[in-house]
């Protein structure tokens, strides 16, 4: 967060206060700020803790409510397998890359539209929504290859993660560790 993010606040009747505006808000207006592109931070009144994380994820959780999920009930107890599991802090960082590829995607396919009909003012957001539609097929070709790219090299990383790591512990003596100290038997020392 820059130093200019807008700050709201929390109040323990569950009010958010935004402080630029002076006036209370709702999570519909919170929203809007995301949708704006406007950088803010919400923390609890009294105890100044950052609640962005959480706000946010109530703006998900009745986005997921309304209309059309996202997400499957498959795709969020995949993701909650990964809470506690040692590549949670690796399943973060590539959901966030591979976000960040989809947009720079999506702003490849504005400029592409910009270039075939101008800076129009008909091409709102309606107008963009159905030229998505139109082509969608294509659109979800692309992002399929690429997610089929992008799932082989993280196995990749995965399988090159698990071969070195058999490399390094397996000169040690742990029992029942899959390459452990070649031609040790228990209770001999590793053969030289």
């Amino acid at each position: 967060m820059s130093a200019q993010a807008r700050t709201i606040k929390k109040y323990p009747n569950r009010r958010l206060y935004d402080t630029e505006t002076s006036s209370y808000i709702t999570l519909a207006d919170v929203k809007k700020l995301v949708l704006e592109n406007i950088e803010f931070k919400v923390e609890d009144a009294k105890t100044k803790e950052d609640l962005t994380r959480s706000i946010l994820l109530q703006i998900i959780l009745e986005e997921e409510s309304a209309g059309t999920p996202m997400f499957t009930s498959d795709s969020l107890s995949q993701i909650i397998r990964f809470y506690g599991n040692a590549m949670q802090g690796m399943m973060g960082g590539y959901l966030e890359k591979n976000i960040q590829t989809f947009m720079q995607i999506q702003n490849k396919l504005q400029d592409q539209s910009r270039q075939v009909y101008g800076q129009n003012p008909m091409l709102n957001s309606e107008t963009w929504n159905e030229f998505v539609k139109m082509q969608g097929p294509a659109m979800q070709g692309l992002m399929s290859r690429y997610l089929e790219q992008s799932a082989s090299t993280f196995l990749d990383m995965q399988n090159q993660l698990t071969t070195q790591t058999r490399n390094l512990w397996g000169n040690f003596p742990f029992p029942g560790f899959p390459g452990a100290a070649a031609g040790k038997k228990d209770g001999e020392e590793p053969k030289s």
